[in-house]
Parts: structure tokens; C-alpha cells; sequence
């Protein structure tokens, strides 16, 4: 066996750093959340803070303010206030958030090709806990 099929053989290294803000990026952009206001920037595009809010639908103000905040660390919102009385403010995805958004629009398409498969597992599967 040459040198370069037995590099081809084993598996990649894995680079820990990586592995380690995979790890971060998916506990924070795979929650209920930060998943809606992406699909609603999206949809929408620059919205106030308050408007945003209403179409995310059911967010208390302290969570909505926490998921953009985090949001904007990561560099997935821009976050706009103009100086005016009372302030505005807007927020509005950044190139690297609209790719995510693209990213997780998989995870609707997945769930409109199956959804009578999993409404069908569910019942069968409600149907065997209440024989239990």
C-alpha cells in the first residue's frame, strides 16, 4: 500500500476548535428560537424590534432580546438604532445569516416531505402507550 492510500485509508483528524464551536453554534441556532426569528428575517427581511417580535408570535420581550442579542454576537443579525425619539431600532440578517437561514430551510422541506410519516409514527406510537 502507497503512502497516500493509507492517508486516504484512515479517517480525517478532527481539529478540537472546530469540533468544540460546531458544538456551540448548534446549541444556540437549534433552539426554538433563534430558529423563528431566522425564518422571519428571512421572510420579512429588516424588521423593528417590536414588529419582529409579533410575527415570531408567542417570545416574551426578554427572550426576543436575548436570541438577537446572541444573534448578533455570532454575526448573524445586523442590529441598526437610529437616533430618534423614542429610539428604533432594526435588525436584519447579515450575509452569514441568511446562509444559515438557507441552511436550516432543509429542516421545513424535510418536514413537509414527511409529515404524514411522522403523524402516522406518532398515532401508532400513542396507540402502543395507551395498550401498555
Amino acid at each position: 500500500m502507497s503512502v497516500t492510500e493509507d492517508r486516504a485509508a484512515q479517517p480525517p483528524q478532527s481539529d478540537p476548535e472546530l469540533d468544540s464551536l460546531v458544538r456551540e453554534i448548534i446549541g444556540r441556532v437549534a433552539d426554538k428560537w433563534t430558529m423563528l426569528v431566522l425564518e422571519t428575517l428571512e421572510e420579512h427581511g429588516r424588521l423593528r424590534f417590536t414588529r419582529l417580535g409579533e410575527l415570531v408570535g408567542d417570545i416574551s420581550q426578554k427572550m426576543l432580546t436575548k436570541t438577537v442579542r446572541q444573534m448578533e454576537a455570532d454575526g448573524l443579525v445586523v442590529r441598526t438604532v437610529y437616533p430618534v425619539i423614542p429610539p428604533r431600532v432594526e435588525y436584519e440578517l447579515t450575509d452569514m445569516g441568511r446562509s444559515l437561514s438557507e441552511a436550516f430551510c432543509g429542516v421545513w422541506v424535510w418536514a413537509e416531505q414527511h409529515r404524514e410519516a411522522i403523524m402516522e409514527a406518532r398515532r401508532a406510537f400513542q396507540g402502543r402507550e395507551a395498550e401498555s
